[in-house]
């Protein structure tokens, strides 16, 4: 399907408007060009009930306060025109209080703004970009992601790489040369991290204080577009981190907009997040639920974003969230924040509903119920959400010696307990790689040699493991160091062997991925999951079936220690020969080179000790793994070996007295059936003559 927006009429907006379920309202708020009476200008909207005055500021007019007053309707809403205003002119709002005191505002619902320090908001007519999508939208809307290959790189826009002077790539360079990396390497989506317009570089985007500009470090709304476009047309699908648990205090921005708590809560219980400087929204609040449900829409219908990752869920869902005490029980005594619960439900509601192939993505990090579960039955209605506990169990374990890991084994084994609760998707995304957490590389224990085979081993599991998947920039060639968002990364590692071998292995295992439908397809059912081998903590060693729809199946297993085993054997499901597709221990990835080839099965009776039947009294013959059937493998240090199965074609019984005689009585009457229908046709061929002589 192509995308399409619904235009409302001004009417139907102010009632919306009033009433908090105004999706749209950016089709009328903030500022558009318009003509009146022959002269070409811009329009100017802001909700700012409580103010006493409003007016426009901005280089058209000096900056002055009084040159272009707004005239306010019964609702709360200023509204002027201003002739001769074009585009790209910056302007502010200037808000008198009832106190008497003079704000200088930003635009809320501005659609483009002043690069920082500068912070003014800038008139920009975003209609006028030729989208060319339409087939990759048709495609889209043909393929929802449940069942569908997810691998996602996430990117920080302004660090993927910086010019040698230092200055960010524009969003239009970055088209030129992020977008085919990201297709060689085999992703299926790009993550951006915050988009939207905010003041501090070191807050990455998410303080922000435009929900609805493209923020203008990389250059104009237009531009994005055309870097979502060609990511499109390049099939990759384009996902943004949208942040609507919170907000900065800069002046210019929503804090007390109008002199009053006009999107934040007056309770100082509930009014601020001191661990972050931001104020919290009040999403009980018509204008706040008009803003954020917009901001939403805005994003997936105007630059045909495919999904938003949404911030800090867990924030907005608790009251006592990062408070020492100083919390606000909700009306029943509780610590849930029901507006938030109410917001979070008719937000998924409206964009899914809408758009039910976009991905409506919860980063939140407690065990909070059916998080991906529709709000009709009681859940929060997103459908995807990030697998924290799935990343803090598998990062403390592979930061581990492997001599301890034996007595971690759980943590490796734990999400298999939830993995299909939720919709998931497992991240290893920035937040592991900063303030001291070290990079993915740094955590994998020493010696140098093992970081590398460990890391292969984490991602290829990873890969293997029901969910979606997500792996943040630098990741796929092993930085060393930590991320820093005021510089580019690392890229000088790939001129050292171990840094290029890592970056051909994820090429490699995303290329992996995606040719093989096991690992995708069933990612939210017990039916695409079996277990084979959960316990051998001694070992360090698991092996698991992922299984497609059609039945067909993909044994992972996994060695998360630095141990080789020449023989190692597993139960499989059914006797036939199982090839090694992929292994993390190539040579071309830094591997030793152990390899397996092609594994006959064999009858685990045959190697395996009868066991006594508890229920019959009787011995029986053994089970490995509880199959029938084992193979035998040779297994790497600290490695990961998919294999798929072809089933044995089961052997003719050999022919016995009995038999010979049975078919050679078998041959006989069909031999005299063969000469039976010949003969049929000729009969009736000569009374079909003689009855036409008759007749003559």
């Amino acid at each position: 399907m192509t995308l399409q927006t619904r235009m409302t009429t001004k009417e139907e907006h102010a009632a919306l408007f009033q009433s908090g379920r105004d999706c749209r309202a950016f089709e009328f708020m903030g500022a558009h060009p318009q003509t009146r009476d022959g002269q070409e200008g811009y329009y100017f909207s802001v909700y700012a009930p409580n103010a006493v005055e409003v007016a426009v500021m901005g280089e058209f007019n000096g900056w002055s306060r009084d040159a272009h007053k707004m005239v306010r309707d019964e609702t709360g809403i200023w509204e002027c025109f201003i002739p001769g205003v074009k585009q790209y002119d910056s302007y502010k709002y200037s808000v008198h209080t009832q106190d008497g005191q003079f704000f200088d505002k930003a635009d809320p619902y501005a659609f483009h703004s002043e690069t920082r320090p500068s912070n003014a908001s800038k008139t920009f007519d975003l209609a006028g970009y030729e989208w060319h999508d339409n087939s990759w939208m048709d495609w889209r809307g043909k393929h929802l992601p449940y069942t569908a290959p997810v691998n996602i790189y996430e990117v920080h826009m302004g660090s993927w790489k910086r010019h040698e002077d230092g200055n960010f790539y524009s969003y239009r360079q970055l088209a030129d040369e992020l977008i085919p990396y990201v297709k060689e390497m085999g992703y299926t989506h790009i993550e951006c991290m915050p988009l939207t317009e905010h003041p501090l570089d070191g807050s990455w985007g998410y303080q922000v204080t435009g929900y609805f500009a493209a923020t203008s470090r990389y250059g104009t709304p237009h531009d994005l577009m055309y870097f979502v476009d060609k990511c499109h047309e390049a099939g990759i699908g384009v996902i943004m981190d949208w942040v609507p648990a919170h907000f900065p205090k800069d002046g210019h921005g929503l804090v007390e907009f109008d002199g009053s708590y006009l999107y934040e809560y007056a309770d100082p219980l509930k009014m601020e997040h001191k661990e972050w400087g931001t104020r919290v929204f009040d999403y009980g609040k018509v204008s706040v639920r008009n803003l954020l449900f917009s901001s939403a829409m805005f994003w997936i219908e105007q630059f045909h974003i495919d999904g938003l990752r949404v911030d800090a869920v867990a924030s907005m869902l608790y009251l006592d969230y990062n408070r020492q005490g100083e919390w606000r029980p909700n009306i029943y005594g509780g610590r849930e924040n029901l507006e938030a619960v109410d917001f979070l439900r008719m937000l998924n509601h409206m964009v899914l509903s809408e758009h039910p192939d976009v991905m409506m993505i919860a980063e939140e990090s407690t065990a909070w119920p059916m998080v991906t579960k529709p709000g009709s039955v009681g859940g929060l209605g997103f459908n995807f959400k990030w697998n924290m506990g799935w990343m803090n169990d598998m990062l403390c374990y592979m930061s581990a010696d492997p001599f301890f890991r034996k007595d971690m084994h759980d943590k490796i084994t734990f999400s298999f307990m939830y993995a299909f609760s939720e919709n998931y998707i497992l991240p290893l995304s920035h937040d592991e790689v900063v303030h001291g957490k070290r990079s993915l590389i740094d955590k994998m224990p020493e010696p140098y040699e093992n970081k590398f085979s460990s890391l292969r081993a984490l991602y290829g599991y990873m890969m293997a493991h029901p969910g979606k998947k997500m792996l943040f920039m630098g990741g796929e060639f092993a930085q060393f160091s930590e991320w820093n968002e005021a510089r580019g990364l690392d890229w000088m590692l790939l001129d050292y062997d171990a840094h290029r071998q890592m970056q051909t292995y994820v090429k490699a295992l995303n290329a992996a991925y995606l040719a093989n439908k096991q690992l995708w397809e069933n990612d939210m059912d017990w039916q695409g999951f079996e277990w084979i081998s959960h316990d051998d903590n001694r070992n360090n060693i698991i092996a698991f079936r992922r299984v497609a729809s059609d039945g067909t199946d993909l044994i992972c297993v996994v060695n998360f220690a630095p141990v080789y085993h020449p023989s190692y054997r597993i139960g499989v499901p059914y006797p036939g020969t199982y090839e090694e597709i992929f292994t993390s221990d190539d040579v071309k990835f830094g591997g030793s080179g152990v390899k397996n080839g092609k594994v006959r099965s064999k009858a685990a009776a045959s190697v395996v000790d009868k066991v006594l039947d508890e229920e019959t009294g009787k011995m029986v013959p053994g089970k490995m793994h509880g199959f029938d059937d084992l193979i035998d493998l040779e297994i790497a240090p600290l490695s990961v070996m998919y294999f798929k199965g072809k089933p044995r074609v089961a052997r003719r019984a050999k022919a016995t007295p009995a038999t010979k005689v049975a078919k050679a009585e078998s041959k006989t009457a069909d031999k005299k059936n063969e000469k039976a229908k010949t003969e049929k046709p000729r009969a009736s061929a000569r009374r079909t003559r003689a009855s036409k002589t008759d007749e003559a």
